[in-house]
Protein backbone atom coordinates (compact mmCIF):
# COMPACT_ATOMS: atom_id res chain seq x y z
CA UNK A 1 0.00 0.00 0.00
CA UNK A 2 1.09 3.55 -0.96
CA UNK A 3 1.80 6.07 1.69
CA UNK A 4 -0.17 9.19 1.18
CA UNK A 5 1.47 11.18 3.12
CA UNK A 6 5.50 12.12 4.09
CA UNK A 7 7.02 14.01 6.78
CA UNK A 8 8.85 16.80 5.50
CA UNK A 9 11.95 19.84 6.15
CA UNK A 10 11.77 23.07 4.53
CA UNK A 11 14.36 25.71 4.98
CA UNK A 12 14.16 29.08 3.50
CA UNK A 13 16.08 32.07 3.19
CA UNK A 14 14.12 35.58 3.02
CA UNK A 15 16.21 38.67 1.64
CA UNK A 16 17.87 41.21 4.02
CA UNK A 17 16.33 43.97 2.77
CA UNK A 18 12.64 42.57 2.94
CA UNK A 19 10.84 44.70 5.80
CA UNK A 20 9.46 43.26 9.05
CA UNK A 21 5.73 43.10 7.17
CA UNK A 22 6.90 41.77 4.15
CA UNK A 23 8.88 38.52 6.02
CA UNK A 24 5.81 37.97 8.18
CA UNK A 25 3.48 37.85 5.20
CA UNK A 26 6.13 36.17 3.59
CA UNK A 27 5.83 33.34 5.96
CA UNK A 28 2.09 33.40 6.66
CA UNK A 29 1.96 32.73 2.34
CA UNK A 30 4.13 29.65 2.70
CA UNK A 31 2.41 28.39 6.07
CA UNK A 32 -0.78 28.93 4.32
CA UNK A 33 0.00 26.98 1.41
CA UNK A 34 2.06 24.03 2.69
CA UNK A 35 -1.53 23.88 5.19
CA UNK A 36 -3.59 23.74 2.01
CA UNK A 37 -1.90 20.89 0.41
CA UNK A 38 -0.90 19.18 3.78
CA UNK A 39 -0.39 20.39 7.32
CA UNK A 40 2.44 22.72 9.47
CA UNK A 41 4.21 20.26 12.12
CA UNK A 42 6.26 22.99 13.41
CA UNK A 43 7.21 26.45 12.27
CA UNK A 44 10.67 28.13 13.68
CA UNK A 45 11.83 31.46 12.51
CA UNK A 46 15.47 31.49 13.38
CA UNK A 47 15.79 35.62 12.83
CA UNK A 48 18.10 37.63 10.50
CA UNK A 49 21.54 35.44 10.97
CA UNK A 50 24.74 35.84 8.62
CA UNK A 51 24.73 33.29 5.57
CA UNK A 52 28.06 30.98 5.08
CA UNK A 53 28.92 33.00 1.90
CA UNK A 54 27.38 36.41 0.26
CA UNK A 55 24.74 35.62 -2.05
CA UNK A 56 23.66 38.77 -4.64
CA UNK A 57 26.41 41.03 -2.49
CA UNK A 58 24.13 40.28 1.04
CA UNK A 59 25.87 38.82 4.11
CA UNK A 60 22.94 38.19 5.96
CA UNK A 61 19.45 36.80 5.16
CA UNK A 62 15.79 35.95 7.57
CA UNK A 63 16.16 32.61 7.94
CA UNK A 64 12.52 29.94 8.35
CA UNK A 65 12.74 26.28 9.41
CA UNK A 66 8.90 24.78 8.60
CA UNK A 67 8.71 20.98 9.26
CA UNK A 68 5.22 19.73 7.63
CA UNK A 69 3.61 16.68 6.53
CA UNK A 70 1.93 16.45 2.55
CA UNK A 71 1.85 14.36 -0.09
CA UNK A 72 4.81 13.29 -2.23
CA UNK A 73 3.64 16.07 -5.14
CA UNK A 74 3.55 18.83 -2.97
CA UNK A 75 7.16 19.33 -2.63
CA UNK A 76 8.16 20.15 -6.14
CA UNK A 77 4.79 22.88 -6.08
CA UNK A 78 6.62 24.01 -3.23
CA UNK A 79 9.82 24.30 -4.65
CA UNK A 80 8.83 25.79 -7.64
CA UNK A 81 6.55 28.71 -5.80
CA UNK A 82 9.30 29.67 -3.68
CA UNK A 83 11.53 30.23 -6.80
CA UNK A 84 9.94 32.63 -8.27
CA UNK A 85 8.58 34.94 -5.32
CA UNK A 86 10.64 37.88 -5.26
CA UNK A 87 12.50 38.38 -1.43
CA UNK A 88 13.14 34.58 -1.08
CA UNK A 89 17.16 33.99 -1.27
CA UNK A 90 17.70 30.51 -1.36
CA UNK A 91 15.21 27.32 -0.06
CA UNK A 92 16.12 23.49 0.63
CA UNK A 93 13.27 20.81 1.12
CA UNK A 94 14.31 17.60 2.47
CA UNK A 95 12.59 14.25 3.62
CA UNK A 96 12.74 14.43 7.28
CA UNK A 97 14.01 11.19 9.17
CA UNK A 98 13.10 10.40 12.86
Amino acid sequence: MAKTSEKYEVLYIIDQDVDEEGVKALVEKFTALINEHGAVVEADEWGKRKLAYPINDKPEGYYVLVKFTSGPEFPAELDRVMKITDGVVRSLITLAVE
